[in-house]
């Protein structure tokens, strides 16, 4: 348990990072693209991933340049959705992207539907309509943070969607990881280095130190959350809801109690069915 307990307290504070950082002067662009430096090196450093898989002519290198796209384009998202909206909305809408990645497991993936994963669809699309209202509040929601949370929504159900596409593969996650780790760090690279040689933001030191810090962060969720599936092989469903219900918990306390984040009572009974939908979609897996 103390595996999923360290993921989640991870996985909340890169988005506490993410709010920090424009009020340090952080780039955000670059310490994207330093972060996927630091995760890419912890993750051949400690998951070791075996590479062979991805030699022959069914290595899923669509989905693997769509994840390298996917990845960093989702991290600059959250964090405009962070300083926009706030941590605790934009952890939730984070969390409930399970609900299109559901449907999507629906469709595309013939995955079978039960009741409890059909009313947890139904509570968790209420529960974005109440996460996505505006608290009236101008210092902590503009009118297009609902905009960005979509976006949110919509990116990590993206990047669900393709890593079950890699996974029916048959390719290794660890190894799908690596290479889209790696990817997306040259392809970032690339933009910070034209960015800096046209004058438009110069490659700076403190940006390189607060992207090294954020990816392992964000790599110690990854890491976490796998050693905790590991260490509970015969209770996936109980990770599952541990983790995403955690996240959008500790969220909220750490949004309102540190960052003084207010929240309307759509916002809050929106929290509260993104809990119960949570809880509900993974009785249905275990089921």
């Amino acid at each position: 348990m103390h595996f999923l307990i360290l993921s989640v307290a991870c996985s909340v504070l890169v988005s506490v990072l993410l709010k920090l950082a424009p009020r340090r002067g952080i780039d955000i662009a670059q310490a994207v693209t330093w972060n996927y430096l630091a995760a890419s090196a912890l993750s051949l450093l400690l998951l070791k991933p075996s590479l062979g898989s991805l030699q022959g002519g069914h290595a899923p290198w669509p989905a693997l340049l769509g994840l390298a796209v996917a990845l960093p384009g989702i991290f600059l998202v959250l964090a405009r959705a962070v300083r926009e909206a706030g941590i605790v909305r934009s952890d939730v809408a984070q969390r409930l992207s399970l609900l299109l990645s559901l449907g999507a497991a629906f469709v595309l993936f013939g995955e079978q539907a039960n009741g409890w994963k059909l009313a947890g669809l139904g509570l968790g699309l209420l529960a974005i309509v109440g996460v996505s209202a505006r608290t009236g509040d101008s210092g902590n929601a503009t009118a297009s943070s609902w905009r960005w949370l979509l976006a949110v929504w919509g990116g990590f159900a993206l990047i669900d969607i393709l890593l079950k596409q890699v996974a029916l593969s048959g390719t290794p996650s660890t190894a799908a990881l690596l290479v889209s780790f790696a990817l997306a760090f040259v392809l970032m690279l690339g933009w910070q280095l034209q960015r800096h040689f046209s004058g438009r933001r110069r490659l700076e030191a403190r940006n390189l130190g607060f992207g090294l810090l954020l990816g392992a962060i964000n790599f110690g969720n990854i890491l976490f959350y796998v050693r905790a599936h590991q260490a509970m092989p015969h209770s996936p469903a109980t990770i599952f809801a541990g983790m995403n219900i955690g996240v959008v918990c500790l969220g909220a306390l750490v949004g309102m109690l540190a960052f003084g984040e207010k929240t309307s009572g759509w916002n809050r009974a929106g929290l509260g069915l993104a809990v119960v939908a949570i809880a509900l979609i993974a009785r249905g897996a275990q089921g």
